[in-house]
């Protein structure tokens, strides 16, 4: 009997269970990319442009742009269906010391600083409910990661639940708050024509950059639907309808919500808001608007919080099983069928980040950059694989070549403009992910073939 090479142990695995479907890889999308961005952006954004019109254009050009890349990573999920999503497209392609760098930055920044971030978050809104000290906030914090990580280690299945509803309710929260400011504002002054000089220092490009950088923030966490795929009931067609009918959604209730802010609110209005969608909530229905978007916000980012860590550890299981990362994180749990001591990892990181960086704002910086560098290699990733050969029943996107050859300029064109403008957050960013290079050396050589 051959041993499978990919197991360290030599010993035979049991495999994820195929139990999701398109409604699940929705799911999935949505919860994660509807986290606190949208709570949380908005006012930051007021603060760089000085009009709505022009703000709404960012909104618009960033909604199409990750359009694109959803069709860009559909139909990278269809021809490589496997779990672990952009780690195997760029591994597959680009070779493991690529893979490894990305999965490096997955664990130690892009998906585990999310998970603390927005703990802060829903957090900081049950303070709305309940007084609470900043040791006790930190520890509250700290239960919610260990709730939604106890959660996904007892199964996929009741992750997938919580998924599902906390789903429903962020959308049918954020159309409730967009439909009842298209009605109750009616008789109210229209402040969307309203105009302030932007308060930003960066200039007039480098103030662009910065909200760009803040609208694309909002967005991330649609390219993560992929990581799934070894437990999807039909990847090849459940990934590409997921990302395109979740995008779809997500982009409507974006800028469902912008409009809504701004015609009651105001530019300035946003600018002195710290909780823009409570107090926008505040003038649509009086007091109770706070209590209710407080609970909003609550199901939105830990519903985040949870598709987070439905999809992040699968890259490093994916990453463990192909020999590039500690072996120890190469294991299904018996039982639950989980990648379970991945998923204790990526609690136990974002747990560390959450006590040793302590603010939302100081967590999340660093993400959008490094984001940004593998969104471009997934594009390149795709011109690869095309040039190989088609696959049979994969999905294919339209307007190829064009289309990813407008949204890798883009992509590259974003990062000049970052590391321009703030290039001394860009040099931190990357000193961070370089971090790995010395464990891709060595994990790398080790997992190359031994050429039998």
């Amino acid at each position: 009997m051959k041993i499978d090479k990919r197991s360290p142990s030599g010993q035979s695995q049991p495999s994820l269970r195929r139990v999701l479907g398109v409604s699940d890889g929705i799911a999935i999308l949505i919860g994660i990319t509807i986290g606190a961005g949208i709570y949380s952006t908005p006012q930051i954004i007021a603060g760089y442009l000085p009009s709505f019109s022009s703000i709404m254009v960012l909104w618009v050009a960033v909604g199409a742009f990750v359009f694109v890349g959803g069709l860009i990573y559909a139909e990278l999920g269809s021809r490589l269906p496997e779990t672990g999503g952009e780690y195997v497209y760029i591994s597959r392609t680009l070779g493991p010391y690529a893979g490894f760098i990305f999965g490096w930055a997955q664990l130690f920044i892009i998906r585990t600083s999310p998970a603390a971030g927005l703990a802060i978050i829903a957090t900081n809104y049950l303070g709305y409910f309940v007084k609470m000290s900043d040791l006790t906030q930190t520890l509250v914090a700290l239960l919610i990661i260990a709730f939604l990580g106890t959660l996904n280690y007892l199964g996929i299945q009741r992750a997938s639940v919580y998924q599902k509803v906390s789903t429903v309710v962020k959308v049918g929260g954020l159309f409730m708050l967009a439909g009842a400011g298209l009605i109750l504002v009616g008789g109210q002054e229209n402040l969307l024509a309203t105009t302030a000089p932007a308060t930003g220092t960066l200039g007039p490009v480098g103030n662009v950059v910065a909200a760009l950088m803040m609208v694309v923030f909002s967005h991330t966490g649609w390219e993560r639907t992929g990581y799934t795929a070894g437990e999807m009931k039909n990847p090849q067609r459940v990934i590409p309808v997921s990302i395109l009918a979740g995008l779809a959604i997500v982009i409507l209730l974006y800028w469902s919500a912008n409009f809504v802010y701004y015609r009651t609110l105001g530019i300035e209005g946003l600018r002195t808001s710290t909780i823009v969608a409570s107090d926008v909530a505040t003038e649509l229905f009086g007091p109770i608007g706070a209590a209710l978007t407080a609970i909003l916000v609550i199901i939105s980012t830990t519903g985040s919080i949870n598709g987070t860590m439905m999809t992040a550890p699968r890259v490093y299981y994916a990453m463990a099983r192909d020999r590039l990362f500690f072996s120890w994180l190469d294991h299904i749990h018996p039982k639950f069928l989980t990648p379970s001591r991945a998923i204790i990892a990526h609690c136990v990181w974002a747990a560390v980040i959450l006590v040793v960086r302590g603010t939302f704002e100081t967590i999340v910086a660093g993400m959008v950059f490094a984001l940004l560098i593998f969104y471009g290699l997934a594009a390149v990733a795709l011109f690869k694989l095309r040039s190989a050969g088609d696959v049979e029943g994969a999905y294919r996107m339209p307007f190829y070549p064009f289309l990813p050859a407008v949204y890798l300029v883009g992509i590259v064109t974003l990062i000049v403009f970052r590391a321009t403008y703030e290039w001394q957050k860009s040099l931190v960013d990357l000193a961070f992910i370089a971090t790995g290079l010395p464990f891709a050396l060595i994990w790398c050589r080790k997992a190359a073939p031994s050429g039998d």
